[in-house]
């Protein structure tokens, strides 16, 4: 059954965040815990977004397919024989059955396993085998036409794919400028993919994931042994829907950081509202998949790319690989003690937000209310 915020917030949750006083309040508890507003934002604020769902790279061929979960609902991802990466319902329009479960290969027909009815790799209806009885698939009122796979607007920008599930986000090349205008000199077609990390379900509510990456506060702290990027180097980006942070390190000739740490320039930059890119001077590139699963549980990926055209040798992977798997469960540990915290009668009114380094995670925390209402 549909709910309202009101009606799952009549006790004055969002009081401290909606008057925050001298000093701004973060979302109560209940937004990270409460399946009622996971439910909220799974009916208001995914649909009407561009999410970001898979990697381009993860279906490199024709008649490649891919299924994923958007908003609880099951979406379908296809390669065509185009190049183009298309999206439909994932279910037969027969009798509504899951057609995909697993990534495979289709080959030029995408098959029920129920009853065999068969679409092209474009949604059209192929075959209805014995619909109107033996050898008829056509009976009477029956039209291919109107059978075929249901669509989703989908685009890919750069290696990225992306779903809106009711088509109400505008174009996505409007979704994307603002972060797209932050990486002048990156050829998004020459990227080398160095890897992917698949880190399972993280028991933290997806939120804590984005907010994470997007405030520069816990750096120094979280990150102690794994970057050398002081705090005092970071400033705050707040642009719109484009958030997070980024840090210019000037060291003096000859000075390097720690070997094997994160020590460069960098611009951590989100899309809100679950899409993640950090850029890494002079030539590295990192994209997180963050695909919500419930109140208490994400799922993410990364891919690792290289920017400067030049695939990486092996020994150079494995490092990246590993640098990022670190400070990856560095940031799970935090974001799983986050939600923890939230069982907290203290965590009612939300915490506090520093006026310094959070104020973009309060900008991402107002469009998450605002687009729930």
């Amino acid at each position: 059954m549909s709910v309202s915020l009101k009606e799952i917030a009549d006790q004055g949750q969002f009081d401290a965040f909606e008057n925050p006083g001298p000093l701004t309040h973060g979302l109560p508890a209940m937004a990270y815990t409460d399946a009622d507003f996971f439910q909220l934002e799974q009916e208001k604020l995914f649909p009407d977004s561009w999410m970001c769902v898979a990697y381009a790279h993860d279906l490199p061929k024709t008649g490649d397919v891919s299924p994923v979960e958007v908003a609880g609902r099951p979406i379908l991802l296809v390669r065509n024989a185009d190049g183009d990466i298309g999206a439909f319902q994932n279910v037969c329009r027969h009798r509504c059955m899951k057609l995909v479960d697993a990534p495979k290969n289709v080959g030029k027909l995408l098959k029920c396993p129920y009853h065999a009815w068969s679409y092209d790799l474009l949604g059209k209806l192929r075959s209805a085998p014995h619909f109107g009885g033996i050898d008829n698939q056509t009976p009477e009122n029956f039209n291919f036409d109107d059978h075929g796979l249901v669509p989703v607007p989908c685009g890919t920008w750069g290696h990225w794919v992306f779903v809106n599930l009711n088509g109400n986000a505008g174009a996505l090349s409007d979704h994307v400028a603002p972060l797209a205008n932050r990486l002048n000199g990156v050829d998004l077609s020459d990227l080398k993919l160095v890897g992917v990390l698949d880190f399972g379900e993280v028991d933290t509510n997806w939120k804590f994931l984005m907010e994470n990456f997007i405030e520069p506060y816990h750096v120094p702290v979280v990150h102690s042994s794994t970057t050398d990027q002081p705090l005092a180097d970071h400033y705050v980006v707040n642009d719109g829907t484009c958030l997070g942070s980024a840090v210019d390190i000037d060291r003096a000739e000859g000075v390097e950081g720690r070997a094997g740490s994160l020590n460069v320039s960098s611009r951590y930059l989100t899309l809100f509202p679950n899409f993640v890119l950090g850029r890494y001077f002079p030539d590295q590139l990192g994209v997180h998949v963050n695909l919500p699963v419930a109140s208490g549980k994400t799922r993410q990926y990364r891919a690792i790319y290289k920017t400067d055209g030049v695939e990486p040798c092996e020994q150079e992977g494995q490092a990246l690989k590993k640098l990022w798997w670190d400070v990856h469960k560095e940031d799970h540990e935090m974001c799983e003690r986050l939600q923890q915290g939230r069982a907290s009668a203290v965590a009612a009114e939300g915490g506090v937000l520093s006026p310094c380094w959070e104020i973009s995670v309060r900008r991402f925390q107002e469009l998450v209310f605002n687009a729930v209402q």
